[in-house]
Formats: structure tokens, sequence, C-alpha cells
């Protein structure tokens, strides 16, 4: 059953503009294409990742929050109370008046008792500084070795046409050869992106935490899809205007975990115009143009042209999303900030939005 699920799954009619299928990707000549089958290279790939992570956070990032004045958060615990516990795990971390009165006749403490138990008990969950600090130092590295490597390792060889000529993603399509760059780049993404997914239930909990969800699902199968059916030009150059920005954020983030404001507010700008010129005008309306105008007057419009762009329009809702937060904090920095002191930026929403 499983055989003739994958094999309907798979059939070149939905993949494929007609005419063309898998054998048109069976390597020859001394060209070779993107397999399927490689994707399985991301998952041992993933696992070094998170193996990386746990050594870099506790060698690197941990020295280093000590020396820029990052330290770990002392919280006072809440008393150990089982019945207190189960409420605030099953029914509600807020009680209301009503049920605060309720707890104090079932525990025997008083309405203040209760109160305090639940706020130390909200603090406890809490994410420190060091932790935020940590994520933030080991992602920046990440992101800048992804996106400086694709572009060293092409432009010391040559200047690749599809990174300015945006028709060349089509030119030839599907029998496009595979570059060894390009086979490192996707297999590292993709690990990369597949070890945050895995972390995610250990990691800071955000206020986007669902969107962020669908933002690395969404990600993960428009990387293994182009992979998979040869769009990886402009698999490419999707990846390559996403990285773009994200080193921003992360060094924003690290500033305001050290507590350098006036560093963290600029950096954070900086961030804000690479973002919303990358993912609200590059990306909508050369890439995407590129992707949904431009190849159906190559090709009859197919099941996985509809199935590429309508990923594409999933992170550039996401993208929309982000961007009126993103604007807003950035507005308000540049309407407050009057004084010479930029105006603080470690209580803002934006601190709490993990933007990949």
């Amino acid at each position: 059953m499983l055989s003739e699920l994958s094999e309907w799954f798979w059939q070149e009619r939905l993949w494929f503009p007609e005419g063309l299928g898998w054998a048109d990707l069976e390597d020859r000549d001394g060209r070779v294409y993107a397999k399927g089958r490689d994707l399985w290279a991301a998952l041992p790939i993933a696992l070094v990742f998170l193996i990386i992570r746990q050594i870099f956070e506790r060698t690197v990032a941990t020295p280093l929050a000590s020396l820029l004045g990052v330290k770990e958060t002392v919280r006072l615990k809440a008393p150990h109370n089982p019945f207190l516990e189960s409420y605030y795990c099953k029914v509600t971390k807020n009680p209301t008046q009503p049920s605060v009165a309720s707890l104090c006749k079932q525990t025997g403490y008083s309405e203040r008792q209760v109160q305090r138990w639940f706020r130390r008990r909200r603090n406890q969950d809490r994410p420190s500084l060091l932790k935020k600090f940590r994520e933030a130092r080991f992602t920046l590295p990440i992101k800048d070795f992804l996106y400086f490597f694709y572009l060293k390792f092409n432009t010391s060889i040559e200047w690749k046409p599809w990174l300015y000529d945006t028709k060349e993603m089509w030119q030839g399509f599907p029998v496009l050869t595979l570059l060894p760059s390009q086979y490192w780049y996707y297999m590292i993404e993709l690990g990369f992106y597949g070890s945050l997914l895995l972390s995610v239930a250990s990691d800071v909990k955000r206020k986007d935490f669902k969107e962020h969800i669908i933002h690395h699902v969404a990600t993960i199968l428009l990387i293994s899809f182009s992979w998979c059916v040869n769009y990886i030009r402009a698999g490419t150059l999707i990846m390559l205007v996403h990285d773009s920005s994200d080193y921003f954020l992360e060094s924003a983030k690290m500033f305001n975990y050290a507590g350098w404001r006036n560093a963290c507010n600029y950096i954070f700008i900086v961030f804000a115009a690479v973002f919303i010129v990358t993912r609200l005008i590059i990306f909508p309306f050369w890439i995407i143009y590129w992707t949904w105008v431009y190849p159906v007057t190559v090709y009859p419009p197919f099941f996985g042209y509809y199935f590429f762009n309508g990923l594409l329009m999933i992170l550039q809702c996401l993208h929309i999303f982000w961007a009126v937060l993103i604007i807003r904090i950035a507005l308000r920095f540049l309407t407050n900030n009057t004084s010479s002191e930029p105006a603080p930026m470690s209580e803002d929403e934006r601190m709490h939005t993990q933007l990949v």
C-alpha cells in the first residue's frame, strides 16, 4: 500500500511539465543532478548541529556571556504544593480573583500567599537572559557561515548568472547540473532548520511560537521539494534572501541581553530596513514574480508549480505578519528617540519574535 501511495504521489505529471520526468534527472556524461535520496544526509547534519550547539553553548557562549556581563537570573522558587502545581499546569497560570479565593479554601493559604505562589511559579518558567543569549550566539555564526559560504564559493569560481539574471533559473529546467556548493548549501541549510525544529520544545518559547513552527515546516518542505524536482536555482536565491537579514536580528538580541541598549537599538533599525527590503520587496516582486509569472510563459502550469508557489505564499504571509510587528516597533523607537538616549528595547515584543 505504501509503495502504491508513493508511486501515485511521485507521478511525473504532478511534478514536471508535460514531456519531462525523472529520467531527465539521471546522471549522465559526467553531469550530476539532485536526487531525493540525497536529503537523508540532512538528518545526521541536524544531529551534528544539536551536538555542536550543546558544546558551543557551554564552551563559548556561556564564557562570552559572563565576559559581557550577562548572568544567570536567580529567581525564588515557589514552595512545593502538588495541588497548586496541578492547577497551574492543567487549568491556568493566571487564576482570576474568584479562583484565587477558591484555591485559598482548598490549600489553607491566604490570598496573598496564593498570588505570590503563582507569581513565583510563572517566574520559574521564564527563560533567563543567559539562555536567550546562548541561543542567539549559536544562531549568529551558523547564519553567517551559510550566507557567506555560498556567495564566496561561487564568486571565487564564477559569478553564477542566475544570481542576477533570474530568467536563468529556468534555462534548461529541469536538467540543471548540480554544483558542489549547491549540494552543501542545501544540506547544511536543511540540517540547520531540522535541528531548530527538533530543539523547539527546549528553546525559549516566544509570542510567535505557532508562526515559528509553521515557518520551519514550510521552509523544510520548500527546501526538500525544490531539491527533489531540481528547483535548486530558485531555492538557492530564496535561501540567500532569507539568510541576509537574520544575523542582524541575532546581533541585536545579543547586545540587548548584554545591556548594550544603543548598539542593540541601532542594529535593530538596520535589521528592520534589510528585512523590509529583502522580504517585502525583493522576495515578492522579484523572486516570486520569476517563479509565478515567468514559468507559465515557458511551460504549461502543473501541480508542482502551484505547490511550490503556494509554499512561497505561506512564507510571504509570515513575512507580512512579522513586518507589521517590526515596523511598529521601529516607529516607536524613532518617535520616542527625542533625546540622546535611545529607548530601551529589552521589554519590546521584538525580542519575543524569532525570525528565520
